[in-house]
């Protein structure tokens, strides 16, 4: 190798680890509560049914040891939320997902979250204090949100992602779902079967 050529190799690298270690004032801005994590602004992505990647196979266990495979729930439209107990945009959106499981469950919506960073007791606590109704993958290995990335990038916590009926990734939200926005989502995915 040339000695241009590992310059250059050199000053990718150096640009690549730069932009990974960002502490841009954008960066700082969105910094939620100190906590050294960059949140999602709420930004939504809506995908054509023919630009459509997946199927998602997402699958693991929840808190309570239980497993489960989101691709046993194809024919349904399926919500897929990332979440921690001590995120605050998590704590805000909580309750409106938990009034979609709860309103939507008769229509066919399973909501479904994923954590990679709480154990068992904090995530339990959360999941009491908000009445969550639906399950939550315990990710602290990662697999699940690597499932994820494979089709669709998680860049935030929490990020939600709605799967249409054949698994495949419909919307995406990056930040707090809004109820106004994620309820709109579900509906038209739900009208895609009718």
């Amino acid at each position: 190798m040339s000695a241009r050529v590992r310059s250059l190799a050199a000053a990718l690298v150096t640009v690549a680890l730069l932009g990974a270690c960002s502490t841009s004032d954008e960066d700082a801005s969105n910094d939620v509560s100190g906590q050294g994590y960059v949140s999602g602004d709420g930004g939504t992505a809506i995908f054509a049914a023919d630009d459509r990647k997946g199927p998602v196979e997402l699958k693991g266990t929840d808190y309570a040891g239980k497993e489960h495979d989101v691709t046993t729930w194809q024919g349904d439209v399926v919500v897929v939320n990332t979440w921690y107990a001590n995120c605050p945009p998590c704590r805000a959106e909580a309750p409106d997902l938990v009034a979609l499981a709860d309103d939507y469950a008769s229509k066919g919506v399973h909501v479904i979250g994923v954590n990679g960073t709480d154990s068992a007791a904090p995530a339990l606590a959360f999941q009491k204090k908000f009445d969550v109704p639906y399950p939550s993958i315990h990710d602290t290995d990662g697999s699940a949100i690597a499932s994820l990335q494979g089709v669709i990038p998680i860049n935030a916590v929490p990020t939600t992602v709605v799967l249409d009926r054949d698994g495949d990734v419909a919307a995406r939200i990056l930040g707090t779902a809004r109820a106004s926005t994620l309820t709109g989502i579900v509906d038209d995915v739900l009208a895609e079967g009718s």
